[in-house]
C-alpha cells in the first residue's frame, strides 16, 4: 500500500510520499550549501546526527507499535524532519541538542499521534521549540560567519567543538564566538533587538560587521538559498504557491508600515525576508500537507497569519526569531481556519436562512 499526500477532490495532483519528500530533501541543498560556506561544518554534522538519530528512533518506535517498518522508516518524512532540525541547530551546539530534538520531534510529535498524516503539530518546529525553552544558552550559541571568525575553524575542530565543547587546540565555544576585533557575536536579528533595547537607532545598530554590506552577513545567502529551492518546488508543483506568497506578502507589509511611521525605529522590509529562518519558513515549514490549512483560501490565511505572527514576536517578543512559534501557533488555528474556508461541496445546495 502507497501513501500519498492530496487534499482530495480539490487537488487532483497526487505524488507517492517518498517521491515528495526526496525532492524536498533535493531542494533544501542550496541552502545548507550557502550554510556550511558561510559558517562551516556545524550544520552538515548537526543534520548527519539528526538523520542517524530519526531512523534509529523510528524504527524503535515503529517495532514498539507492530507497524511495518520498512514501507514507513523509508518514506523520507523522519529524514525530512531530521534535516530541517539539522539546519535550525546552531552550528556548535552540544551533540546532545540535535540528539534529544530528534527523538522529541519523532517519537513524541510524530509517532504518539499515530505516525505520517496524524500530527497535528511540525515535527521539526515543535522540536525546536522544545529546545530553544529547554536549553537557552546552547540554542543561542550562534557562529558568525567565518569571515569574522578570529581563528580557522577546520572540519576537525569543528567535530570537536560539537562534541567537547573546545577545538582541539583548546579554545572554546564563547572565543570561537568572538569576532576578529574582539566582540562577542550574535545573529544579526538578536544584534539588532539587543541594540534597540539599549536605545541605540536602526542606523547605530546596522553598524555591527554582522550586518555585512547588505542585510545581513551569510544569512542573506542562506535565505537566497532556500528561496532558490522553495521556487523549484514551486515549479515541480511539489507545493502550492499560496502559503508562501501569502506569508512573504504579510511580513513585506506588516515590516514596511513599521518603517514608515518609525524609521529610526524599525528594520527595512528586506532585512526581515532575508534574515533569520524567513525562507526557511515560508518554503519548507508552513507547506506541511499535514500541519497546514488544506483549500486555498486557508493556506492564504495561514501564510497572512504566520506573517503578521513574525513581525510581532521579532518586533515585541522576547525571541529574535520567531518562525518556529508561528508555525506552531498556525497549526493550532488551522483546523479552525479549515472550517470557516472550505470550499462549497458540489451537488448540495446553499443553506437557506
Amino acid at each position: 500500500m502507497a501513501f500519498w499526500i492530496a487534499s482530495s477532490p480539490h487537488n487532483h495532483i497526487q505524488q507517492k510520499t517518498s517521491a515528495l519528500m526526496r525532492l524536498v530533501i533535493f531542494a533544501t541543498i542550496p541552502g545548507i550549501f550557502a550554510q556550511w560556506y558561510f559558517f562551516g561544518w556545524g550544520n552538515l554534522i548537526h543534520i548527519a546526527l539528526a538523520v542517524m538519530t530519526a531512523l534509529l528512533t523510528e524504527f524503535f518506535v515503529l517495532s514498539l507499535r507492530n507497524k511495518n517498518i520498512s514501507q514507513q522508516i523509508f518514506d523520507g518524512s523522519a529524514i525530512l524532519t531530521a534535516i530541517l532540525i539539522g539546519i535550525c541547530v546552531p552550528a556548535i551546539a552540544p551533540w546532545w541538542v540535535t540528539v534529544i530534538g530528534s527523538v522529541f520531534a519523532i517519537a513524541v510529535v510524530k509517532q504518539l499521534y499515530g505516525g505520517l498524516g496524524h500530527n497535528p503539530f511540525n515535527p521539526a518546529m515543535s522540536a525546536y521549540v522544545m529546545l530553544l525553552i529547554s536549553f537557552p544558552l546552547q540554542m543561542t550559541t550562534w557562529l558568525p560567519p567565518l569571515s569574522l571568525v578570529s581563528m580557522e575553524l577546520t572540519f576537525q575542530d569543528t567535530l570537536s567543538v560539537i562534541f567537547t565543547n573546545n577545538t582541539l587546540a583548546g579554545f572554546s565555544t564563547e572565543q570561537l564566538r568572538t569576532s576578529i576585533d574582539g566582540f562577542t557575536m550574535a545573529t544579526p536579528l538578536d544584534t539588532l533587538k539587543t541594540s534597540l533595547t539599549t536605545g541605540h537607532t536602526i542606523n547605530e545598530g546596522l553598524n555591527s560587521p554582522v550586518f555585512g554590506d547588505n542585510f545581513a552577513l551569510g544569512w542573506e545567502w542562506v535565505n537566497a538559498g532556500f528561496l532558490l529551492g522553495g521556487l523549484f518546488l514551486i515549479v515541480k508543483k511539489a507545493i502550492d504557491w499560496t502559503t508562501p506568497v501569502s506569508f512573504l506578502l504579510s511580513l513585506f507589509v506588516c515590516s514596511l508600515v513599521a518603517f514608515f511611521i518609525s524609521p529610526d525605529m524599525n528594520a527595512s522590509t528586506m532585512f526581515y525576508w532575508f534574515s533569520g529562518a524567513t525562507m526557511l519558513g515560508a518554503f519548507f515549514i508552513l507547506t506541511d500537507p499535514v500541519t497546514g490549512a488544506t483549500s486555498v483560501k486557508g493556506r492564504l490565511v495561514i501564510g497572512a497569519l504566520a506573517g503578521l505572527l513574525v513581525f510581532l514576536i521579532r518586533k515585541f517578543g522576547g525571541y529574535p526569531d520567531a518562525i518556529a512559534f508561528a508555525v506552531l501557533l498556525c497549526n493550532m488555528a488551522a483546523p479552525l481556519i479549515d472550517q470557516y474556508t472550505r470550499p462549497r461541496t458540489y451537488g448540495h445546495d446553499l443553506e437557506r436562512k
